[in-house]
């Protein structure tokens, strides 16, 4: 069975990082992560930051890189990404308006995703649950954006929380887009009304259903993440850590 590292998306310590980057990439490390994906750098140079992880033997699997960054300084955004030793470039989020507005994105991704590839860096799409509504044409968002592009210019950063609070299967989703998921955020839900964000195997979301997908899907880092939680960030990711843990043998070791 493949290693496939694990990562956290560091907005899940976006407080802790603020008031103490270093010190909170150190409890990560403790925990076992093997990765972090960037939301920012906060006062670090790439430089700085890529000394910072590799004294704590992390990786840099990927950065999530603000739409209006991606579409107005891809060249640096890329130079970061190369100094940090990431290979991967996400757009995290994107507030349409109108079909429109999709049309507008897919263009851009398309033109990103070319010039990222030419530098050996690839673009993904990280969903939310609004792009799981359908379009005028009956497809959802989430499928056109895909289904517009190139596999080899866009691929898949899927947020099972997401799908599934949106109805959809995350199973689905990974069998669909096999070969174009490397990134994959691992999330669970609670299974009340309120559907909160929930640490990894105490919620509704069938995760060991997703980890069993991995190599088959070719996914290159699981990365957990949790929005908000009802505990302190670095408790809940613990619980999580812990989970996967049973699950992953090699984090174990």
């Amino acid at each position: 069975m493949k290693t496939i590292p694990v990562a956290v998306q560091l907005y899940t310590l976006r407080d802790e990082t603020e008031k103490d980057f270093e010190g909170t990439l150190r409890k990560i490390a403790d925990l076992g992560f093997e990765g972090v994906e960037f939301a920012g750098l906060g006062d670090y140079t790439a430089k700085e930051m890529k000394d910072l992880i590799d004294e704590l033997n992390l990786k840099a699997a990927s950065s999530h890189v603000p739409l209006e960054q991606i579409k107005n300084n891809l060249t640096q955004v890329i130079e970061v990404q190369k100094t940090l030793g990431s290979k991967f470039i996400v757009c995290p989020y994107f507030e349409p308006e109108s079909e429109e507005d999709y049309k507008e994105l897919i263009s851009l991704l398309k033109r990103a995703g070319e010039m990222c590839n030419l530098e050996g860096i690839t673009l993904c799409y990280h969903n939310h649950d609004f792009e799981l509504e359908k379009l005028s044409d009956g497809r959802t968002a989430l499928e056109t954006i895909f289904d517009d592009t190139e596999k080899n210019t866009l691929k898949t950063e899927l947020d099972i929380y997401w799908l599934e609070k949106a109805g959809e299967s995350p199973i689905n989703w990974i069998d669909r887009y096999k070969g174009r998921t490397p990134l994959v955020h691992l999330k669970d839900m609670t299974n009340d009304e309120e559907k909160f964000f929930a640490e990894l195997g105490t919620g509704g979301v069938d995760v060991d259903a997703v980890l069993a997908k991995g190599e088959e899907a070719g996914v290159q880092w699981w990365i957990v993440e949790q929005d908000e939680s009802r505990r302190s960030p670095l408790e809940s990711l613990e619980i999580s850590m812990n989970y996967l843990k049973k699950k992953l043998p090699h984090l174990s070791e």
